[in-house]
């Protein structure tokens, strides 16, 4: 009989965990579909995994290779070109990241107030796919152009130090051109 217990009570606490939602207590979020964390990355300019087709394949980027700069050997021109690089990038990514902020809160909003049509969706979430590619493609590029900076023994040893291995494939063009 105690047995039959312990099993029925196990039984129904397991159940009101099952029902529990992944999503419980991020209603109370200022914009619902973003962390704190993620608001935060999107106004500073911040990568969030942004640029891992880059990343993962052999084309570090500005801010990590500065982070790494003696690690790497950069010279002071590269490290110089480098920092441009990076102060360009967060040039054009904190105003993506604040106008993707800003196009988040007005869909969320939207729902919030029940003024959604399905002609509004359709038009909240295509320009703020039209902004998270354009935000997605500023990271990329910063990366592509810091590897054209870099020597390939620069990118091999960015690879182990950030801990991909030795084995990222480098076979891009490097124009090691310092001008």
């Amino acid at each position: 009989m105690k047995s039959l217990v312990v099993a029925i009570a196990l039984s129904f606490v397991a159940s009101v965990a099952f029902a529990q939602s992944p999503y419980a207590g991020m209603q109370t979020r200022s914009i619902k579909a973003l962390s704190e964390q993620q608001i935060a990355d999107l106004k500073t300019g911040r990568g969030m995994g942004l640029a891992l087709p880059a990343e993962l394949n052999g084309y570090p980027g500005p801010a990590h290779v500065l982070e790494l700069s003696d690690q790497l050997g950069l010279s002071a021109e590269q490290k110089a070109r480098i920092q441009s690089l990076f102060d360009s990038m967060k040039a054009e990514a904190v105003p993506l990241g604040e106008r993707l902020l800003e196009q988040e809160a007005a869909l969320d909003q939207q729902f919030a107030s029940r003024s959604v049509t399905p002609q509004r969706l359709k038009a909240a979430t295509a320009a703020i796919g039209v902004t998270q590619g354009k935000l997605q493609e500023t990271h990329l590029k910063y990366h592509l152009q810091t590897a054209q900076i870099l020597t390939p023994d620069q990118i091999q040893r960015y690879s182990e130090l950030r801990g991909y291995g030795s084995t990222v494939p480098t076979q891009h063009q490097h124009q090691h051109n310092m001008q």
